[in-house]
């Protein structure tokens, strides 16, 4: 299942530019993925430093 991000997100933006399919992008609030381009490699995960990238 493809992440998503969390309310818990500061909008740092360390995300966006690991994708490495450009499929996070800033939100209104927070940063969003766009699942259908989410590949689940988890590269969000790994440097999102509140942990908001889930996986669905």
């Amino acid at each position: 299942m493809a992440y998503y991000i969390t309310d818990e997100c500061i909008s740092c933006g360390a995300c966006e530019s690991e994708c490495p399919v450009s499929a996070i992008s800033a939100g209104d609030n927070v940063y969003v993925i766009d699942a259908d381009a989410c590949t689940e490699c988890g590269a969000c995960a790994d440097v999102c430093p509140v942990d908001a990238p889930k996986q669905a």
